[in-house]
């Protein structure tokens, strides 16, 4: 069962589709990311999915049921959607100790949660002073005050310096591999692609596409064939229907294709093949490649990230 499912979700705003007939599934032990341009409906999505905003039409669930009928909501979803909701003048302990006795979770828990985030050192410190990476981390401490098995994090990488990316790439990792659903929005995609496991991908409120990373990759890689009759061989590719060209005097590069796909086919034709590598596509082009990035949208829609 899906840890997440959106279902056909739609949420307009006057005229303005903020969100577009919307399905997806973020499952158990999986980082998802959630990926796409400001504007695109991502945080529209997860205010619905965390009950701060009601659909047009569709569905947005977690474990089955909408926020809103988790019979115990912090302790299944944690999330974090602001990483400015701090009052200044508390320190870190104090924060986290207000919002667990407010959901009802023991107040051992927030050393636990500190621990767990690097904190304990800076717990009695004021928040007003911390740098944007202690708060990132305070952050997903006060997702994970419940314990829960579905976090919900949105733009958990923004603003973090090197290695506080690392730090949380690893964290998250983590996370799901102690069984948890993980779902990243973000828009750093380079960043993200060496942290998630599957993808999904939103332009305009609607879907472009979903799944393993892995595969989304490999529908973006280049083969790169050496050969000894380069023209031949692009007539070769073309009449299996690839997309092939001369890359220089010797080698012919296909797009979207696999080393099968290239090595059979050149193979059935008997065209020698002196070297064959491949070569993926990196993140950053191929998702502005699937959303076209240089189509503006014609209704306001970047105020309703």
């Amino acid at each position: 069962m899906s840890a997440i499912t959106i279902s056909r979700l739609t949420k307009r705003y006057g005229p303005v589709v903020a969100v577009d007939d919307l399905s997806f599934d973020a499952h158990p032990g999986t980082v998802t990311g959630f990926l796409g341009p400001n504007g695109a409906g991502k945080t529209t999505t997860l205010r619905i999915l965390l009950g701060l905003a009601a659909p047009t039409s569709g569905t947005a669930t977690i474990g089955g049921l909408p926020y809103h009928k988790l019979p115990d909501p912090a302790r299944q979803v944690g999330a974090a959607l602001d990483g400015n909701v701090f009052h200044p003048g508390r320190s870190a302990a104090q924060h986290l100790r207000i919002i667990a006795t407010a959901a009802g979770i023991p107040a051992r828990r927030v050393p636990e949660v500190l621990g767990i985030v690097g904190l304990t050192d800076a717990a009695g410190r004021r928040v007003g002073g911390y740098s944007l990476g202690m708060r990132q981390r305070l952050n997903l401490a006060a997702a994970l005050l419940g314990d829960p098995g579905t976090l919900v994090l949105d733009e958990p990488l923004n603003g973090l310096d090197p290695d506080g990316i690392r730090w949380m790439r690893t964290m998250l990792r983590t996370l799901a591999a102690e069984g948890r659903a993980v779902l990243v929005s973000s828009h750093l995609l380079n960043e993200v692609s060496q942290t998630v496991d599957d993808i999904v991908v939103v332009s305009r409120g609607r879907l472009v596409t979903q799944g393993p990373l892995a595969e989304l990759a490999g529908r973006g890689a280049l083969i790169r064939a050496r050969t000894t009759d380069p023209a031949r061989l692009v007539d070769v590719l073309l009449a299996a229907g690839l997309r092939a060209s001369i890359a220089d005097g010797a080698t012919v590069e296909a797009m979207a294709a696999t080393a099968d796909e290239v090595g059979l086919a050149a193979a059935a034709a008997g065209v020698p093949i002196l070297e064959l590598t491949r070569h993926d596509e990196d993140l950053e082009s191929l998702f502005f490649d699937l959303t076209d990035k240089t189509d503006k949208p014609d209704t306001p829609q970047e105020a309703l990230s």
